[in-house]
């Protein structure tokens, strides 16, 4: 039995990315959906007091917005801390129209002129189509504007040209069993070939977070937490951290190290956070560099 003693209401996928990205102090224009119901309004609302250009944000009439109940537990003297214990999901069944599909895509293309970085966040829901996302990388690539894809592992088909793309450890596990290689190494090298990426990303969680380059360079980042203590909106805090990185000018390598930064940041979160904010970024980039100074002495 649960018994409730605390709720709390956050955005999540695209939505989730663009709460850190305007905790970095970037500014953001926010292209998906939600339904017209109090659930996205709420998420509209939030969205808007934190400075997210909403007007990319469309609400479907008679359409639920996605929701993820998370439930959280701990028990004295046997959980130090809260841990998930289960999820529950509530979708729209009927899904999304493909001339909704095109018209958030047309309105992302219009304002892609003048920006840094594209992030495309596909959650396999119908608004990033294999057209869509191919429109989407093919503008980004002839403005020369980096663009970071999480394509989970439904998504493949249309992460083609993404500059980088973002996947779990489990995940690439599972396409190289698939693809019958022997490693992670050569997976991501046929990976990048396939689909023309720039670079893969491996989120390891308490492994830490290892950057595969399409001209062979190849580096982990390690983590020093030794306790994680949440793993929920890692992807969200590494297309986030990226995305600062890429948008002002960094290289992929140094891009991928601010990436395990922030991946460190949501693990060490005291109070399971999952927002990534400029605060806790910047006192994990100082402890690192502070840590490699004692290294090199």
């Amino acid at each position: 039995m649960l018994k409730i003693t605390k709720t709390e209401e956050n955005a999540g996928a695209a939505a989730h990315i663009a709460q850190s990205l305007c905790s970095l102090g970037i500014s953001v224009g926010l292209h998906a959906i939600i339904g017209s119901d109090s659930e996205g309004m709420t998420i509209r609302n939030s969205l808007e007091n934190l400075g997210v250009d909403t007007l990319g944000l469309e609400a479907i009439e008679n359409h639920s917005t996605l929701v993820k109940t998370r439930y959280f537990a701990s028990r004295e003297s046997l959980l130090d801390r809260p841990q998930i214990m289960l999820q529950a999901d509530r979708e729209d069944p009927e899904g999304i129209s493909e001339s909704v599909s095109e018209r958030i895509c047309s309105k992302a293309l219009e304002a892609m002129e003048g920006s840094s970085v594209l992030v495309i966040s596909d959650y396999d829901k119908g608004v990033v189509t294999r057209e869509s996302a191919r429109d989407l990388i093919d503008e980004a690539n002839r403005l020369k504007i980096p663009v970071i894809m999480d394509p989970k592992l439904t998504g493949l088909d249309r992460s083609g040209d993404s500059t980088i793309v973002i996947f779990e450890r489990r995940g690439l596990d599972l396409l190289r069993r698939r693809m019958g290689h022997d490693d992670a190494s050569s997976t991501a090298e046929e990976l990048m070939n396939e689909y023309g990426w720039g670079a893969v990303l491996i989120l390891g969680g308490n492994a830490g977070v290892t950057l595969f380059h399409s001209d062979g360079r190849q580096l982990f980042s390690p983590t020093s937490i030794i306790n994680p203590r949440q793993q929920i909106g890692l992807h969200d805090a590494a297309a986030s951290a990226l995305s600062f990185a890429l948008g002002n000018g960094h290289d992929l390598i140094d891009a991928s190290i601010l990436a395990g930064a922030a991946c460190d940041c949501i693990l060490a979160s005291p109070h399971g956070e999952s927002v990534l904010t400029r605060e806790a970024l910047t006192l994990r980039v100082d402890e690192i560099l502070w840590q490699m100074k004692i290294s090199d002495r």
